[in-house]
């Protein structure tokens, strides 16, 4: 989260510092965790709420000057830009909660900002694991050039099969550690797994990658990536941040915004798994 922009609001609020910087505390607590697709993305920006695109470096050809002027061999190109979403995800907080905090409550509840939060880290990670088409964003493993390969329910298999998945992406140039990205359910199995002898499958696997498994809510599938980094780039304009909307007698309503947008650099470098 980062330092609230004057669009937000916040100081219409009905909200007292000492309650906004709890508010701040329990948003980014929340979201740390969630936020599983940056473990995978080198994070740019954030630029600004106003920042809008970002350059791709490419061009598309025009048909050629305004009209009425001779073409006399210009070539006349467009620049090729990459518009930013914007998300916002509404929550309110009971304003007999925030006078709780004025009076010293040292355990504020915050239920409906942690529904919010994993909201919006669901958002943010779909979109980098598998795209967002309405925004013009393709995920990681849209651009995957691989077949996907079949993860299934049988814990016994994983090793062999992310042990593929590795080995594939290596054949292809492309250079460790690596993660396993894998939904909430996928993770809770690997956990919860013992093999053979007493070994732990999640010790396993994160030898066989070399680096880490990531529990990412929102995912479907799971993915095998590199974090060598450099291949996946996600651009922020505003980061998550909370503003302020409207209240009554009875609550606030706020909402976590953010603006970003996401490319994939080295489509090589990860391998999806169904």
């Amino acid at each position: 989260m980062t330092t609230p922009a004057d669009h937000l609001l916040r100081g219409h609020a009905p909200i007292p510092a000492e309650a906004w910087s709890q508010i701040d505390d329990e948003a980014r607590e929340r979201l740390t965790p969630l936020l599983a697709g940056r473990r995978l993305a080198d994070f740019e920006g954030p630029g600004g709420w106003k920042h809008s695109a970002v350059g791709l470096g490419r061009t598309e050809d025009l048909l050629g000057p305004p009209e009425g002027v001779a073409p006399d061999g210009v070539r006349t190109r467009r620049r090729r830009v990459l518009p930013l979403a914007e998300v916002r995800v509404p929550f309110t907080v009971s304003r007999a909660e925030i006078d709780d905090i004025q009076r010293g409550a040292a355990d504020p509840e915050f239920d409906d900002l942690d529904r919010a939060a994993r909201l919006a880290a669901e958002i943010e990670n779909r979109t980098i694991l598998h795209g967002w088409a309405a925004a013009g964003i393709a995920g990681i493993s849209e651009a995957s050039p691989y077949p996907a390969m079949t993860l299934g329910e049988d814990c016994n298999a994983y090793p062999g099969i992310v042990a593929r998945a590795v080995d594939t992406l290596r054949r292809n140039g492309i250079e460790g550690p690596y993660s396993l990205v894998i939904g909430p359910e996928g993770y809770t199995r690997i956990v919860e797994t013992t093999e053979h002898g007493g070994y732990l499958l999640f010790d396993h696997l994160a030898r066989i990658l070399g680096g880490s498994i990531v529990w990412a809510p929102g995912v479907a599938g799971a993915i095998v990536a590199s974090t060598r980094g450099g291949d996946f780039l996600l651009d922020v304009g505003q980061d998550l941040s909370i503003g302020y909307s409207h209240h009554d007698a009875d609550t606030v309503s706020l909402y976590l915004e953010e603006s970003f947008t996401f490319r994939v650099v080295e489509p090589d470098a990860a391998l999806a798994l169904a």
